[in-house]
C-alpha cells in the first residue's frame, strides 16, 4: 500500500468497496414477479417452448411493485481537523505546519527515506527533491491538498 493511501486510511477517508458489489453479477430483482410465458408462433418452430420473461411491474400494483431503491449516498466529508486535533492533544506535534509531525501523529514512518518515497508518489518536482526543507514544505501542502480532494475538510488557510 502506498504511503498516501495509508494516510487516507488512517484518517478514515479510504474505504474499501464491498466485495459483494464488485464480484456480484447483474441479477434480476427478486421482486420482479413470476416468469410469464411469452407467446410464440407455434408454426414458426418445431420444438415449441415458451420463453420466460419477467412480468412487467407497474407503479399501481401494490403486491408486486419493486421496492424503490434509494440513490447511493455521497460519502460525507470526514472531519480531518477534529480527528487530527484529537490525536495531537498533548503531543506537542505541530501537524498544521510540519509533514514530519503529521506523519508521526498518524503513526506513519516519517524518516527522510519515507518522505522521499511519498514525495515521488505525489510527483514532487525534481528540483525540490534535493532540498529537504523545500521538499517538506511542498509535501505538507500537497498532502493536505490531496486529503481535501479525497473528502477531508481541510480549511483553505492550510491549503494556501
Amino acid at each position: 500500500m502506498s504511503i498516501f493511501n495509508t494516510i487516507l486510511e488512517k484518517l478514515g477517508l479510504k474505504k474499501d468497496k464491498p466485495a459483494a458489489t464488485a464480484a456480484a453479477p447483474a441479477a434480476k430483482p427478486a421482486s420482479a414477479g413470476p416468469a410469464v410465458a411469452k407467446p410464440v408462433d407455434k408454426g414458426a418452430r418445431d420444438d415449441y417452448r415458451p420463453v420466460a420473461t419477467a412480468k412487467p411491474v407497474t407503479a399501481g400494483t401494490p403486491a408486486t411493485a419493486a421496492p424503490v431503491q434509494a440513490a447511493p449516498k455521497a460519502i460525507s466529508e470526514v472531519d480531518v481537523i477534529k480527528k487530527l486535533e484529537d490525536l495531537g492533544k498533548g503531543s506537542g506535534l505541530d501537524w498544521k505546519v510540519s509533514i514530519v509531525d503529521l506523519l508521526k501523529l498518524l503513526d506513519i514512518v516519517s524518516s527522510r527515506e519515507a518522505r522521499n518515497e511519498l514525495a515521488k508518489e505525489l510527483s514532487c518536482p525534481a528540483d525540490l527533491m534535493s532540498d529537504s526543507a523545500k521538499m517538506n514544505i511542498w509535501l505538507h501542502k500537497t498532502v493536505l491538498k490531496k486529503i481535501a480532494e479525497n473528502g477531508g475538510n481541510i480549511p483553505q488557510s492550510l491549503l494556501d
